[in-house]
């Protein structure tokens, strides 16, 4: 098999990666220095000894660090690993609390995978008025502990550390965690967490490998890492983020100390919020077939509704009515069952369905505008009021509260169908290029990662999920993204152009079709003339097809003579 230029240079890139990282642990040993990174190789049989020498005396504290992108690694003070001197994970950090006259700190670093790991190290020294992260640990192992835990779920991805304390001078005693809570205390600290988003469909070890090293120190943090909030010690060291499968995202948190105007940063912790390792559903396809099968039909009549929408108006009116059926019952079995995501999705379609040929019913029986006007304007409401929460103004601290959440968002979202009220056929049109471009969106998202499926994505989760409340909700803005904006613009102003158009100069609205139906009918019955008045009854025509049918699995009768009936 041919590769292309672009992957055999990536191939040699890595190759030669990987040869620099091996010759830098020749015979176990890796020679650092202070604030530069090393790449290196690591296995499961032997430990590779990481050494700092020439320590500057006005260094009190070394932090090193360690990561992988899959593989944990091992990272401890002694060769042979104890609990409260190691720690395991693919982003591990250790304090070396350094003594009067010592120079040199050593480490020790081996993987748990057989197969060699590649990983990067980098030590960074702070002085005595630099605060320690980590401690005050009470919660983890290590005695001072500056690695931040990371757990994930398909929801939302959970970050909690130990609190800092306050540095000092080589030789001198920690000052006390609970000591006090006044300015001469640990309570002083504020902590600034960061959030820094990896190029988009981009797993590679390099490029991970490469950007970590943009949020390992202070300046590189706050120079590339987006803030997202500020703690102080009162709060508790617990945070949320909405997860993102497929992307990979950086975390990282500088303590402050406000008296010396000093900083220094934790371990940064990487996530994808995905499995590398799954064979199904892995973070290079996150999306299931029933997904891709469901959002491309969809898309599909969404494209048609976005240009033909007004004109072939009972379409129009099942595609909302799928979209406005299917989102509520498919919220309503999730809550209710434990059934699988499959099965959930076809009982949802089947909904959809069903919805979309109702409120077509609706409007043949009663031909009521406004009532189907409703429908169509909650559903662009609804769209409406979620991207705008999908912007930064839904991580504002006063929608965390439920109550002002969803009143909020009801009154946005009602806002659309009270505003065009009297201009339905804007409306509709509107609401055609905009919900059918869109749903083309949600299908691109089903093959190629891109943040504009998280405008629906949070609202379900805010729906579904009792905590979701608390999570933070930025999503990444990159190259993709910018390309599909564009193309969802450029499919909704088309659309809405083409049809506002072409339909200036006809009627709003189609005529109510049962009154056309019900006079068609009295039509039919006083004029003998018209052909269709000799059409016998529905109820006739179905008996004689029946009649039809059963004679063809009727014997014939034998052939021979036969007597004629005498009378």
């Amino acid at each position: 098999m041919r590769l292309p230029p672009c992957a055999v240079v990536l191939l040699g890139l890595l190759g030669a990666l990987r040869g620099a990282a091996a010759a830098a642990t020749t015979a176990g040993l890796l020679e650092l220095s202070l604030g530069k990174f090393r790449n290196v190789l690591l296995n499961q049989t032997n430990s590779v000894e990481a050494v700092i020498r020439n320590v500057a005396s006005n260094v009190t504290v070394v932090i090193f660090q360690v990561h992988a992108q899959q593989n944990n690694v091992v990272i401890s003070f002694d060769k042979n690993p104890s609990v409260n001197s190691s720690g395991t994970g693919v982003d591990k950090g250790l304090v070396s609390i350094l003594r009067p006259q010592q120079s040199v700190c050593t480490w020790y670093l081996r993987s748990l995978d057989a197969n060699q790991v590649l990983s990067t190290a980098i030590s960074i020294p702070y002085m005595e008025k630099d605060p320690i992260p980590g401690g005050c640990n009470l919660e983890f192992d290590l005695e001072v502990d500056p690695n931040i835990y990371l757990d994930y779920t398909l929801v939302d991805v959970h970050i909690k550390f130990a609190p800092a304390n306050l540095g000092y001078a080589r030789g001198a005693n920690p000052p006390s965690c609970d000591s006090g809570t006044g300015q001469n205390s640990r309570w002083r600290l504020r902590y600034d967490v960061y959030q820094y988003f990896l190029p988009e469909n981009d797993l590679s070890e390099m490029v991970l490998m490469n950007h970590i090293r943009k949020m390992s120190e202070v300046h590189s943090i706050k120079a590339n890492g987006i803030k997202m909030l500020t703690l102080t010690t009162d709060d508790k060291t617990n945070i949320y983020f909405s997860s993102l499968p497929g992307q990979g995202v950086i975390y990282n948190v500088i303590v402050w100390d406000p008296l010396w105007n000093t900083s220094a940063a934790y371990i940064p912790v990487h996530t994808y919020a995905c499995s590398f390792a799954d064979l199904v559903d892995s973070c290079s396809s996150v999306s299931k077939l029933s997904t891709k099968v469901f959002f491309t039909a969809l898309a599909i009549l969404g494209l048609f509704t976005c240009f033909f929408g007004h004109r072939f108006w009972k379409t129009d009116l099942f595609f909302m009515g799928f979209i406005f059926t299917g989102f509520f019952f498919f919220v309503f079995i999730t809550r209710v069952t434990g059934l699988g995501y499959d099965v959930r999705l076809i009982l949802t379609a089947v909904a959809g369905i069903i919805g979309g040929l109702l409120l077509v019913a609706i409007w043949w029986r009663f031909g009521s505008v406004l009532l189907c006007m409703l429908i169509i304007g909650l559903v662009l409401g609804f769209l409406f009021s979620s991207v705008v929460f999908f912007t930064p103004l839904g991580d504002y601290k006063v929608f965390r509260d439920d109550v002002v959440f969803w009143v909020t968002f009801s009154c946005v979202a009602l806002m659309i169908p009270v505003l065009f009220f009297g201009c339905p056929r804007i409306l509709n049109i509107l609401a055609c290029g905009i919900v059918g471009s869109y749903s083309l969106v949600l299908a691109i998202a089903c093959y190629v990662y891109t943040s504009f499926a998280y405008i629906i994505l949070d609202l379900l989760r805010r729906i579904l999920n009792d905590y979701f409340s608390r999570a933070y909700t930025n999503v990444p803005f990159q190259t993709n993204d910018f390309i599909i904006l564009a193309v969802w613009a450029m499919l909704a102003l088309s659309g809405i152009t083409v049809q506002l158009r072409r339909e200036r100069s006809e009627v709003p609205f189609p005529p109510h079709p049962y009154l056309l139906w019900k006079r068609e009918r009295e039509r039919r019955s006083t004029n003998v003339l018209d052909p269709s008045h000799h059409i016998p009854p529905l109820r006739e025509r179905i008996h004689n097809k029946l009649l039809q049918i059963k004679e063809v699995f009727q014997k014939e009768q034998p052939a021979g003579e036969r007597t004629p009936l005498l009378l």
